[in-house]
């Protein structure tokens, strides 16, 4: 567990100090200092606000998601699969999609080589597109490390921004490399930035329920133990 949060935290920090960093000086100031508002008819839009409340009802329905299936990850990928995407278990997962960039887990749509590698991974059918998938290791899965996956398969199925594979796809490439970021088209710049946002949202989520599933884990045992808890 305190190899996890330690992960965790050190994604969080290399996320802000470098992609945040880089965004601000591309950007430049003013676009970080004030909130995207959209005006219709009279009306104005706080679409700051508005993406606010979409991520409250998302995680909202994550939790409930959550709960009905106890946080076991068996049960949860059981549901992923009725909604359509594809679970795979290879021997060695990780080793295997490190080689096109990919950690084991949610894996976004693919084209060109990559849909072809993992396609070649998980069928013998080759293709150069894929749909969304899991690709999971034999074995036990670390709940936590999983549940963030989770999120970003569950907010990718409801279109949420950042989240597309072109987004994600940028945020690898800018995250693990000195890619020249004074390249990037204005519209790649906020794919960008929402892919950062998205992902941080993501990492916070577990680390709150890391907190609080931690902290009632410990609380029924003192209660078991002792009889009583104070929490």
């Amino acid at each position: 567990m305190k190899l996890l949060k330690n992960i965790i935290y050190n994604i969080l920090s290399v996320q802000e100090k470098i992609l945040r960093h880089k965004l601000s000086a591309t950007l430049g100031a003013k676009h970080g200092s004030k909130r995207k508002r959209l005006y219709s008819n009279g009306c104005t839009l706080d679409l700051s606000s508005m993406a606010e409340v979409e991520k409250q009802k998302l995680e909202e329905e994550l939790n409930l998601i959550l709960k009905k299936y106890d946080y076991e990850p068996e049960k949860i990928l059981e549901y992923i699969k009725k909604q359509g995407t594809d679970v795979y278990y290879l021997d060695k997962a990780s080793s295997k999609l490190n080689t096109i960039g990919e950690n084991e887990g949610f894996i976004y749509p693919a084209s060109g080589l990559k849909a072809l590698y993992l396609s070649s991974l998980v069928s013998k059918k080759l293709t150069l597109k894929t749909n969304e998938m899991f690709i999971l290791s034999h074995g036990e899965i670390n709940k936590y490390y999983f549940i963030y996956h989770f999120y970003n398969w569950y907010a990718f199925k409801h279109n949420i921004s950042g989240l597309d594979r072109n987004s994600q796809e940028l945020l690898k490439k800018y995250l693990f490399s000195d890619a020249d970021m004074n390249k990037l088209q204005l519209s790649e710049i906020y794919q960008l930035k929402d892919a950062i946002k998205q992902d941080k949202a993501s990492i916070e989520f577990v680390i709150k329920l890391c907190r609080n599933y931690e902290g009632t884990k410990q609380a029924l045992n003192k209660m078991k133990n002792e009889g009583s808890a104070k929490l």
